[in-house]
Formats: structure tokens, C-alpha cells, sequence
């Protein structure tokens, strides 16, 4: 499907550097959007709304600089959680219209009220679902996108095999579709399109970048992890996700326990476990190096674009019928 018409012509490659809690920053997001990729943050990175607003200007300084140099940056994002324990929603998304942010994630629910204040000055909005009943509803929401976070997927995610997800997502909404789960490389992403997405949700890649925040331990151990190394489990915060072994041990948490379900606070819980527990998805294998933002995009755009020139052999060798 087309994209919606703020990005559509606007990204070198179908490529979003989603949103991460405490590891996406400015930096990161800049940096993303210069390489021609949507970059995105969470609200909530920043500790207050004044601060919010203080990135919100940075960023768009920083774009428009960019832009005037005679650069091509892609639109970035914001992420905006709206369970009712975020306390900041309703400033952050007065923050969100009044910088008139070219592109709203929105996470754990569906507010219309959300839906209609980021459509009302003319900006886009993504919802993310893990399974698909919450697809459904945000089929019949009104949003401009929906993000499948599948198996797989670093942080919050599903357990559905994108085969599945998207094939019945599409049958419910003609809209922009994303998929998230384990995507590392711009190959992976040209093969999701060949399974119905419209763009890539990409995330641990770019956990393990220089401009990301997260602590340098963080990133090592996403270099020496595997597939293996990922556990899928409550335990953290009480939502189920997928989260680095070895940040759990060395919390003290057992992870093959998943008994302890500690109640979800964005404000307080959400972020110290977050701080001690590190998510990643399983695609941590496919990551050996921590590379500058601008050159892990330049691969990514090579990487995708190779895959597109290269889709006539996937026909060669075969029987050709009328």
C-alpha cells in the first residue's frame, strides 16, 4: 500500500528505527532521519514535558539545518503511551500538536481523542498491537497505520509468526502496515515486504549503534548474544517481552520463572526495571558490530536496495506456464 502522503517519497529505504524506552535520543533519532529512515523516540525518554518540548525543538532545529544544507531527511516520530498510568499524556500530547510532529506511535490502548488531535493538524499515527485482537481495534479506530510486533520482537511483543499476522491484518485494513520481530538487515526488511508489510519496524539494530543511549554494557552484551540468549517473559514489568538473559541474571531475577508479575508504572516501575533488565529481540545474532547511525543506515538502504535488484532470482529455474 501507499504510504500515508506526509512520508510517502520521504524515506531512502521502507525503514523505521522504532521508538526505544530509555535507548532513543535526538542523536539517534537526527541521525536516523539524515541517513533517510524515520527516526523515533518515546515520550517518555525525556523525565519531564519541559524537557520533551526541549528535544522536540532540537530535533526539528537540527532537520531544518540539515534540510537547508541541501539534505534529504525523512519525517521522524514520537511514541506516546496511553495507559492510564502515564500521567504526562495529556501534556505530551498538547507538546506532540503544538511542534505539529510529523508522525504519533501510540501504545498500550487506543484513545480517539489521540487519534483526532494528531489528524486534526494533519499528522500520522501508527498503533502498535501484538495480537490481533488489538489489530482489530485499531483497524476500526481510524489509524493511518498499524504495527504487527511479532514473535520475536525486542521489548512488548507478540508470539504470532508474521506470516500470519500480516495475511490477516491486511484482510481488516487497507492501511500503512508495519512489522516488527527480529529484522536486522535491509534483506530482512525487503523479504517482509514480499510478505505484505509497507515498512520495516526495526530496533535492537539500533540499540547497538553509537549515538543509541544505552550504557555500553548493554551494547556489548548485545554483540555477544544470540537467539538463544532472549528470553520471552512477564517477569520484568508484568507485560510479557523478550528480554537479554544475562541482564536478568545479573538482576537477580531467574528467568525461567515467570511467576513474578510486578505491576506495570510508567512513572516508577516500567523504568527501573528497564534500567536493570535490558530488552533485545532475537535477531541479536545477526549483530556483530556497533557501527555510527549514519553508516548502519547507509547499509541498510544498500543492503535493502540489493535485495529489490536481486528479486528476478527468486524465479529463476522455474517452469514458466501461460
Amino acid at each position: 500500500m501507499p504510504l500515508p502522503p506526509p512520508l510517502d517519497g520521504r524515506l531512502a529505504a521502507p525503514i523505521v528505527a522504532a521508538p526505544m524506552f530509555l535507548v532513543s535520543g535526538p542523536d539517534l533519532v537526527v541521525e536516523s532521519c539524515r541517513g533517510g529512515l524515520l527516526g523515533s523516540f518515546p515520550t517518555l525518554n525525556q523525565r519531564s514535558n519541559a524537557g520533551y518540548a526541549d528535544w522536540l525543538a532540537e530535533i526539528g532545529e537540527r532537520l531544518a539545518a540539515s534540510e537547508a544544507a541541501g539534505e534529504r531527511p525523512a519525517p521522524f516520530g514520537v511514541n506516546l503511551i496511553v495507559h492510564r498510568s502515564n500521567k504526562r499524556l495529556e501534556a505530551d500530547l498538547a507538546t506532540t500538536v503544538e511542534h505539529r510532529v510529523p508522525l504519533v506511535i501510540t501504545s498500550l490502548g487506543l484513545v480517539p481523542e489521540v487519534i483526532e488531535a494528531i489528524h486534526g493538524y494533519g499528522g500520522v499515527i501508527f498503533h502498535d498491537v501484538v495480537n490481533l485482537r488489538h489489530g482489530t481495534k485499531a483497524a476500526g479506530a481510524g489509524v493511518d497505520g498499524i504495527i504487527a510486533i511479532c514473535s520475536g520482537a525486542g521489548g512488548h511483543a507478540g508470539t504470532l509468526s508474521p506470516f500470519a499476522a500480516l495475511a490477516e491484518l491486511r484482510r481488516l485494513f487497507d492501511g500503512t502496515l508495519l512489522l516488527g520481530g527480529a529484522l536486522s538487515t535491509g534483506r530482512q526488511v525487503a523479504a517482509a515486504r514480499l510478505l505484505g508489510a509497507d515498512l520495516g519496524y526495526l530496533g535492537t539494530r539500533f540499540i547497538a549503534t553509537r549515538e543509541s543511549l544505552a550504557p555500553e554494557a548493554q551494547k556489548r552484551m548485545i554483540l555477544d548474544s544470540q537467539a538463544a540468549d532472549i528470553v520471552y517473559t512477564p517477569a520484568v514489568s508484568g507485560v510479557a517481552g523478550n528480554f537479554l538473559r544475562p541482564s536478568m541474571l545479573a538482576a537477580g531475577l531467574d528467568p525461567d520463572d515467570p511467576t513474578a508479575k510486578p505491576e506495570v508504572d510508567f512513572d516508577k516501575s516500567e523504568a527501573k526495571a528497564w534500567k536493570q533488565v535490558w530488552s533485545a529481540g532475537q535477531g541479536v545474532g545477526a549483530i556483530d558490530d556497533l557501527p555510527t547511525t549514519a553508516e548502519l543506515c547507509r547499509r541498510l538502504v544498500a543492503d535493502y536496495r540489493a535485495a529489490v535488484d536481486d528479486r528476478a532470482t527468486l524465479t529463476e529455474g522455474l517452469a514458466t506456464r501461460p
